[in-house]
């Protein structure tokens, strides 16, 4: 175990000087004052981020994958990971996945001492996951018309619970809000009569 722990850490070893922190302090300026960043700038965060995977990955065995970088719709760095025998770290609804990604944006968030969105997905299974939702709501949102009522969702995480509002944002018909408490969470959508 010690091994596998020395190689998720490999390469991570204490900031000699200033160097590397001035780096990260030259780009949270830049992202804190709204400035765009520049490729460069974005690189050097997605290397923080694809280092620790690797070193994840390693530790079941998975040293050859393909991490892909692109920019999301909302500026997010999404890191899709694909080849080998990854299923598990999908998991039940992608609950496994969802905590790889909160487990790589703190160590990114504290490695570069501000907080960068990332998304980490798996076989583009969150942008399937997302098509699915947003069908979902807008089969709701027929529901809710037809009844002219309210559907209630199954309970969801707060990111699918997002999709969901954010796939009938423009629907003047429905109005979606949440209601329950954690983690039994849900989307309500509901007709409104004009």
């Amino acid at each position: 175990m010690e091994d596998e722990q020395n190689v998720v850490l490999e390469g991570d070893e204490p900031t000699q000087g200033n160097d590397a922190d001035d780096k990260f302090a030259k780009i949270r300026e830049h992202y804190e004052a709204d400035v765009e960043l520049t490729d460069d700038e974005i690189d050097l965060i997605a290397d923080v981020a694809v280092k620790y995977i690797r070193g994840l990955l390693g530790c079941f065995g998975e040293e050859h994958v393909s991490i892909d970088e692109y920019d999301g719709d909302e500026g997010e760095l999404i890191l899709d990971i694909s080849g080998g025998d990854l299923a598990v770290l999908i998991g039940r609804h992608g609950r496994t996945l969802d905590a790889l990604q909160m487990v790589v944006s703190s160590y990114v968030s504290n490695k570069i001492k501000f907080h960068y969105p990332i998304v980490v997905d798996i076989e583009g299974y969150k942008s399937r996951r997302r098509n699915k939702l947003t069908e979902m709501a807008k089969s709701a949102a027929a529901r809710a018309k037809k009844q002219q009522g309210r559907v209630a969702l199954a309970p969801m995480n707060a990111y699918d619970r997002r999709i969901i509002h954010l796939a009938l944002l423009d629907d003047e018909d429905v109005t979606t809000h949440s209601e329950g408490v954690e983690p039994e969470r849900r989307v309500v959508v509901t007709y409104q009569a004009r």
